[in-house]
């Protein structure tokens, strides 16, 4: 899923945001208060999992301390348990039908294809001169989320608020103090992030990775230069990819190498990453470029040759999009952190793992580096936080429970653990402060992935014009839409083909009834344990599959496709999902207060903070304060 996200810098002396609105530099609030008004810190950590704390309380003393202090309960996540869907219900306090957003994957009313759920853009005005396009005005990227943030709703209220990567806020357009995107933030391609892989080993020629490019390259005299793939060009008609050239010079006896990139000479060691190099895609020679930074990864330098680059990261100093508000926040916090961060919304790169780029220890020693950073930017807020609401987002729990799950917990238990140090200095800095810990979802082993389409057309479902496809667009010129009921696509949705003029709810129904009786033929196991009906308009799916613990829809319905089996063992690397009946994945509340209800919900949570601060929740908002009174 590409997206033409960019902004072009100008070297006339002014800049000119050729492809996206501006936005404003000052928000409704302010980032630190005199001091002496309410406190509250929520640390969204995604994807902790409430059994696997139970089974760890003695190696985590701190979150252990919290909720002997507190309270410790399951949180009741959204259907479909996913990061997208659980996030924008606790931003918002709606549910999926509320605030429309219901997978990773959305399908395109008018072409059926997938799009991303979470941002679109707009394109503004154009005027050809020969080859080239001048923007005229300027493009805009709109967030697909519905509902009022609940910092927005603060904010208008004068609380000093800060948002530290939320999931689902890109861009940070809503009127907000000082907020910085997190998931759904691309990379400069336009992508979730696309990793480039240079290498000589011929056994890597030709492949096909999902978030990755492989990258032929041969050594001449010890040099090569590496070409790396930047964004496509939005001021040529073609719009043909642009690229930067990365010279590197290997050591003919020892695994050294120097690379030079964007100005900048690196020498790294084999197994040796760089820091943060920025670069310039040209765009109009000498006149307009598009900027970013990159880290590049020496894996192997003698004998053969082996380099990943990762995806071109926004750099914050220097944003080619809008990544935080105000815009000058992002710089700040490079500032305040000692250098460039990653900006990419999910910058765990388990889509190296998955192919084997990275080996698990390389993914582990790569994740540990990506929280580092990532929990610099907490410190950060801590330091400037007097009153008001702090809000901090950390998905390396998440991203490497998929990974570890069920088969390497002493590692995952690593992550959990530097969670658990965290908790500790937020506590020392905290004082008085409300302190909340909680997460959108939790885990369960994924050991068996469902072709849902392949189900589809079995049941008489889902017709094609030939027996099997694997390509997401071929399969849906593939599809006889005359006489196809229904299709899967996205991680848990299924939506029905109206054009072929059937009866809504008697489709529903027989498809629902279907599922449910659905069981594994290897081992008899029930599949499907519970099935939802969405009514959110054009973009909502009809039904909305929750599958039992183990099972998932495969990669490949996500995206549309019809393999021959009907379900496979998973495996992949990703061996942890949550993409299941939401009863199996409930996420985490931990907080120093005690709470008044048994069964709390996400959209509580929501309504528990406008109320902490004395602001009102909006009509549609069904949650519960939570938190007693303190002692």
């Amino acid at each position: 899923m590409q997206s033409r996200h960019l902004v072009i810098s100008w070297k006339f002396g002014i800049e000119l945001a050729l492809l996206l609105a501006s936005i404003g530099a000052a928000g409704c609030g302010g980032q630190a208060g005199r001091g002496g008004g309410p406190r509250m810190i929520v640390l969204g950590i995604d994807g902790m999992d409430p059994g696997f704390l139970e089974q760890h309380w003695s190696d985590l003393p701190n979150l252990d301390r919290l909720r002997h202090d507190g309270e410790f309960k399951r949180l009741a996540t959204t259907m479909p348990p996913q990061s997208p869907v659980a996030w924008s219900t606790f931003i918002t306090g709606l549910n999926p039908d509320g605030h429309r957003i219901y997978d990773f994957v959305h399908r395109d009313p008018k072409t059926r294809l997938p799009r991303s759920s979470m941002s679109e853009t707009v394109p503004g005005r154009k005027l050809g001169f020969g080859s080239y396009l001048l923007p005229l005005t300027a493009d805009r990227i709109e967030n697909q989320r519905r509902g009022t943030p609940f910092w927005t709703i603060l904010a208008g209220a004068g609380v000093p608020t800060t948002i530290l990567r939320m999931p689902t806020d890109f861009p940070p357009i809503e009127c907000e103090a000082h907020s910085l995107a997190g998931m759904g933030t691309p990379d400069l391609l336009g992508t979730f992030g696309t990793f480039a892989y240079f290498t000589d080993h011929g056994d890597w020629k030709d492949r096909k990775l999902t978030g990755g490019k492989v990258l032929e390259v041969s050594l001449d005299k010890h040099h090569a230069v590496l070409r790396l793939p930047g964004p496509a060009n939005p001021l040529r008609r073609a719009q043909p990819a642009t690229q930067i050239d990365i010279d590197v010079y290997v050591d003919p006896t020892e695994p050294v190498a120097r690379f030079d990139a964007g100005g900048v000479k690196v020498v790294l060691k084999q197994g040796e990453l760089s820091d943060w190099i920025p670069v310039r895609f040209p765009l109009l020679p000498g006149l307009a470029n598009a900027s970013g930074m990159i880290r590049i990864y020496a894996k192997e330098l003698h004998p053969k040759f082996a380099v990943y680059v990762s995806p071109v990261n926004i750099d914050p100093r220097d944003p080619a999009m809008p990544i935080s508000e105000p815009k000058a926040f992002g710089g700040d916090l490079a500032n305040a952190t000692g250098g460039a961060f990653y900006t990419q919304g999910m910058p765990y790169d388990t889509a190296a793992f998955r192919h084997g780029v990275f080996s698990r220890g390389e993914y582990r020693a790569h994740s540990r580096e990506v929280s580092r950073q990532t929990l610099h930017l907490l410190r950060a807020g801590l330091d400037t936080f007097r009153e008001g609401l702090l809000f901090f987002h950390f998905f390396g729990v998440d991203q490497d429970s998929h990974m570890l799950w069920g088969r390497y917990d002493d590692e995952l238990l690593e992550t959990y653990k530097l969670v658990d140090e965290m908790l500790g200095w937020v506590r020392e800095k905290a004082g008085d402060a409300t302190l909340i810990v909680m997460s959108d979802h939790g885990f369960a082993r994924f050991d068996r992935a469902v072709h849902l389409n392949t189900w589809l057309m079995r049941e008489g479902l889902l017709r094609l014009h030939s027996p099997w496809m694997a390509g997401d667009e071929e399969f849906f010129a593939n599809v006889d839409w005359p006489r196809t009921k229904a299709y899967a696509l996205g991680l848990n949705s299924i939506y029905l083909n109206r054009q072929a003029g059937e009866e809504t709810p008697d489709v529903r129904a027989e498809i629902e009834t279907r599922l449910l009786s659905l069981r594994d033929p290897v081992n008899g196991n029930a599949v499907v344990r519970s099935v939802a009906k969405a009514k959110g308009g054009e973009l909502a799916p009809d039904l909305i599959v929750g599958y039992a613990p183990g099972y998932r829809g495969s990669w490949q319905t996500a995206l549309g496709a019809v393999p021959s089996a009907l379900m496979e063992d998973n495996v992949d690397e990703w061996r942890g999902d949550h993409c299941m009946d939401p009863l199996a994945v409930p996420g985490v509340l931990l907080s120093n207060r005690h709470t008044l209800f048994d069964n709390p919900r996400l959209e509580d949570l929501t309504v528990t903070i406008l109320e902490a601060f004395g602001a009102r929740k909006e009509e549609r908002m069904k949650g519960r304060n939570l938190l007693a009174a303190p002692r």
